[in-house]
């Protein structure tokens, strides 16, 4: 089973500046809108996957059948990837009920969250070696509490998103500082497990998390 992690957060709190220091050569994006990665030189370090899927370490699709397509792929012919990043897994739920706004009825949200399920398991079932990354943005639950932001109250019910996770992390400023939180401070959902990560708070960078959390599940 591969090492899956949530990484949640409000815009412009830093989730996808956090991989700056993977190393390419292990990493992989699947960047939900293609939009640009928020770090020097990422254009050189990160180039499309080619036909046959064995070179390149980028795909840009928004389809969950694609995503889990290319899940599939470097689990079983990409042995040198270690760290999947999927980013902004939010925009496949939002971008899909878009596509669908017009049909009536209850059918796009039974949908919706049926591919949410697909997806997660997908990352889940995969190699132990393997690190997926999956970030979201947030949203205010009723309760006036952070939660991974989803379409329609289907995919809440079933599939509780941030509780198929061992790790979620949630990406704040805190004192103009950028900064994972580790564990639930009662408004912003995170949770990490007892002793993984000795502070509240750690720095941006999912190099140092990753190296953490393999430590920590190897007991080094």
């Amino acid at each position: 089973m591969s090492t899956a992690i949530l990484l949640i957060g409000e815009s412009g709190c830093g989730k996808s500046t956090s991989f700056r220091n993977l190393n390419p050569e292990e990493t992989f994006f699947i960047n939900i809108l293609d939009k640009p990665l928020p770090f020097r030189g990422y254009k050189k370090s990160y180039t499309k996957l080619s036909p046959d899927g064995l070179e390149g370490n980028y795909y840009e699709s928004d389809d969950p059948d694609k995503i889990i397509r290319i899940i599939k792929l470097i689990n079983s012919k990409r042995p040198e990837i270690k760290n999947l990043i999927i980013d902004d897994f939010g925009f496949t739920l939002t971008n899909t009920y878009m596509r669908r706004s017009r049909e009536h009825g209850f059918t796009k949200f039974a949908d919706i969250g049926r591919q949410v399920w697909e997806v997660i398991n997908s990352i889940r079932s995969q190699r132990d070696d393997l690190n997926c990354v999956v970030t979201m943005h947030t949203e205010i639950d009723n309760s006036g509490r952070y939660k991974p932001k989803t379409i329609g109250k289907m995919t809440d019910q079933y599939n509780l998103i941030e509780g198929s996770f061992t790790y979620v992390l949630h990406a704040l400023i805190v004192e103009q500082e950028y900064l994972f939180l580790t564990n639930n401070d009662g408004s912003h959902m995170a949770k990490t497990p007892m002793a993984c990560f000795v502070e509240m708070y750690v720095p941006n960078d999912m190099n140092e998390v990753l190296t953490a959390i393999n430590n920590y599940n190897n007991g080094n």
